[in-house]
């Protein structure tokens, strides 16, 4: 996703008076320049740093949403709203079958082992931000059995 396609999609919901698309899309806008100061490249924000902070942001929706009381229907569907918005710019994620398939192509030396923290330290570095980590994680624990 590339920060100019947010800049965008923000100035349009402001347009058409969306606030919880805007209020969304804007504190993803202003999560990615803040990484991108700490990374060191303001003026050129590729889009891996991009989707990774858009990851990173659905989590932590995704958290607040899980966290938020029952009786509390107001901030749950403040949260829905956010994070229905937020998972439509999120970068596709590889499903439990893709994890699977590309373990058993790349690392099946790795594989071999059935040591899951060396397949985990393997593994990660290559599939980050492509597919969640509790998800192959769990690929990864079937393959060990």
């Amino acid at each position: 996703m590339q920060l100019e396609t947010l800049r965008k999609d923000m100035v349009a919901a402001m347009k058409a008076k969306d606030k919880v698309t805007k209020e969304a899309v804007s504190s993803l806008i202003a999560a990615a320049k803040k990484v991108a100061i700490d990374e060191g490249c303001r003026d050129d924000i590729p889009e891996e740093l991009v989707d990774r902070v858009i990851l990173k942001e659905l989590k932590t929706v995704k958290e607040q949403l899980d966290t938020c009381p029952e009786n509390r229907e107001d901030l749950r569907s403040e949260y829905q709203a956010r994070y229905d918005v937020i998972a439509k710019y999120a970068p596709q994620q590889m499903s439990e079958e893709e994890i699977r398939g590309y373990l058993e192509d790349k690392f099946a030396e790795v594989l071999a082992t059935k040591n899951k923290g060396q397949i985990m330290k393997a593994v990660m570095g290559d599939l980050k931000g492509k597919a969640d980590g509790k998800l192959i994680n769990k690929v990864v624990a079937d393959i060990c059995r």
